[in-house]
């Protein structure tokens, strides 16, 4: 039978960045290339205690159907985790969806409508970029520095892109790059969304896990006329598996992503929200938090020591305070699915540039994850990949001078 599939449905079934993952999963090869925290970190003991006190205590409640905006003591525990970010909300201004990818799925369904623009940080996560694609987005990339996006180039964005629903963005150790932006960036990004009368959706799933500098406060803490919508989830600071994460946004929008979610999944799983919710009455995360903290700064000044050693002298690359990655720039028009393949011969693997990119790509661009390796292993994978990145730029030299 031939199916008549929608025009959201992707013409080809290939899947790159699934391939590059797939390939980086062989036992003999050290990846840097999944977003994955580190999983001895889980809270396996600690969570299995809850999940057998929810059983005794709410187990018909827990596995019956509920509500589509989420259990109603897991969004009373996010109000008080927001007050710590200097958002001040309410329990009606939150919604739980089934983690943070649901959450850009949803605000996309709501606002886009095919050739309505999306302005996003250029580069910027592969898989908001793959959900706003889907509905038919126009993409508009904003060129960034070590501070984040550009305000001179995301007004001239918006100048030339009227139809433009909203600005996404990532401000807090950005995916891919590592990058935060300071809060005066943050408040002039709010005067112009208010300026060209545009929303703004916060994508802040790493702003936790800061181990290094100064706190910088969310956008929607400045947000005095309802036009930013946040969004945070469980995934970085518990456990991805759990796929629990939540939007806070001005009530009206609430009800709208309620309705919106009730036809996409009716509600986010029952039980784990009932889980997380025991877990955060009984205990204090933000003590797990300073668990994940520590480790990764110690990887994070590892990886860096190991760039420092054995990168040469000329690659660029960020230097995050927080979060799970680095961002890597080779200079030179290296072909970065060739220094992909020859990482791969050398038993390392990265996630390379392109899928990062909304429109123009920057050749020679990667992202390391520093967050699920042992120091030991981080330090040998450096060095190999040092050394492909060396073998790269040679062979480019020999190829150029023929």
């Amino acid at each position: 039978m031939k199916y008549q599939y929608s025009d959201r449905v992707p013409e080809s079934d290939e899947d790159p960045v699934g391939n590059i993952l797939k390939v980086a999963g062989s036992d003999k090869i050290i990846s840097f290339a999944g977003g994955l925290p580190a999983p001895e970190l889980f809270l396996v003991d600690d969570l299995k205690k809850v999940t057998d006190e929810v059983y005794d205590e709410s187990g018909q409640a827990a596995l019956q159907y509920s509500v589509a905006n989420g259990l109603p003591e897991l969004r009373d525990q996010i109000v008080k985790r927001m007050v710590k970010s200097n958002i001040h909300t309410t329990a009606d201004n939150i919604i739980i969806t089934t983690g943070s990818q649901q959450s850009i799925d949803l605000t996309a369904k709501m606002f886009v409508n095919p050739g309505d623009t999306v302005i996003v940080e250029q580069p910027t996560y592969l898989c908001a970029l793959d959900v706003f694609r889907t509905y038919g987005a126009h993409l508009v990339g904003v060129e960034m520095d070590d501070d984040g996006m550009k305000m001179d180039a995301l007004e001239q964005a918006l100048v030339d892109n009227p139809n433009t629903k909203f600005i996404y963005t990532i401000p807090s150790f950005q995916n891919p790059t590592g990058r935060t932006m300071p809060f005066d960036r943050r408040q002039q990004m709010i005067d112009i969304a208010k300026k060209y009368d545009v929303i703004i959706l916060e994508d802040d799933p790493y702003g936790a896990i800061r181990y290094a500098g100064d706190d910088v406060a969310p956008i929607k803490s400045v947000d005095d006329d309802e036009r930013v919508i946040y969004m945070s989830t469980f995934s970085k600071i518990l456990a991805p598996g759990l796929r629990i994460g939540w939007i806070v946004a001005e009530k009206k929008l609430v009800k709208k992503f309620t309705l919106m979610k009730q036809s996409a999944d009716v509600h986010s799983d029952n039980l784990t929200q009932h889980i997380i919710a025991k877990y955060m009455d009984e205990y204090n995360i933000d003590d797990h938090i300073a668990k994940i903290k520590a480790c990764y700064r110690e990887r994070e000044g590892v990886m860096m020591d190991a760039i420092e050693k054995y990168f040469p002298k000329n690659v660029h690359y960020s230097h995050p305070e927080g979060g799970l990655f680095i961002w890597v720039e080779v200079p030179g028009d290296i072909n970065t699915q060739e220094l992909f393949n020859t990482c791969i011969k050398n038993n390392v693997a990265f996630v390379p540039g392109e899928p990062f990119y909304a429109d123009k790509v920057i050749p020679g661009t990667f992202r390391l994850n520093y967050s699920n390796m042992t120091d030991e292993k981080i330090i040998t994978g450096i060095q190999r990949l040092g050394k492909a990145i060396e073998e790269t730029i040679a062979s480019q030299k020999v190829e150029q001078g023929a």
